[in-house]
């Protein structure tokens, strides 16, 4: 996968009905780096990082995932994490379950994976027993994070991760997103905070920029 770019989009259109929301986008994020992008809700953010994580299928433009076309393989799912999609939780499965159940899916150990740490980190191990529905906002956001965060990845697809979160946690999140950088990982990430998104380490771009 390091013989290509983490993502590649060529001149990429979308619209909605007869409203266009992506026109020619055209964007590059280098294996082992991160971009961020910033805009106003409405823009097409979201609208990107959909077409980026084969979401969404876009009127024109191609789409590059570590070379290969986006969900098109196992691969690509075992390499990408994305929060774009709220995340479809299990009934009567604690946090902790959860937890352990992607981590048996991607062939880790539960017990070696750090999933009390990752918890204890989020500020979620006093919340280890409940079901995720008993969670507020934030702590689902939290809790979508850090499991996204302990599972192995090559590629980040997360979008606005800050949301619903304090000044603490804003903090915490993008340290980890840093590092997992700075080991390698790529990021994805659109965001309305300029400040978590540089101290995420991401370069930021705007989406007018990218047209």
């Amino acid at each position: 996968m390091v013989d290509h770019p983490a993502v590649e989009v060529e001149g990429l259109y979308v619209s909605y009905g007869s409203t266009p929301v992506l026109q020619g986008v055209s964007l590059t994020v280098p294996a082992g780096g991160g971009v961020c992008v910033t805009g106003e809700n409405g823009i097409g953010k979201s609208t990107l990082l959909r077409c980026v994580s084969s979401l969404q299928e876009p009127d024109e433009g191609v789409i590059r995932v570590f070379g290969g076309t986006p969900g098109a393989t196992p691969e690509f799912w075992r390499a990408v994490v994305t929060t774009v999609e709220p995340p479809t939780w299990y009934p009567g499965l604690t946090v902790r379950e959860h937890a352990e159940l992607v981590c048996r899916a991607h062939g880790q150990d539960p017990e070696e994976a750090g999933i009390d740490e990752a918890l204890e980190r989020f500020g979620l191990a006093g919340h280890a027993d409940a079901i995720p529905p008993q969670l507020s906002s934030g702590q689902k956001q939290r809790l979508t994070l850090a499991i996204g965060l302990i599972r192995p990845s090559s590629l980040l697809i997360l979008d606005e991760p800050e949301q619903r979160l304090d000044p603490e946690g804003r903090e915490e999140v993008a340290a980890l997103l840093a590092a997992y950088v700075a080991d390698g990982g790529s990021l994805l990430m659109a965001s309305h905070d300029d400040k978590f998104a540089a101290a995420s380490g991401a370069e930021v771009t705007t989406m007018e920029s990218l047209a």
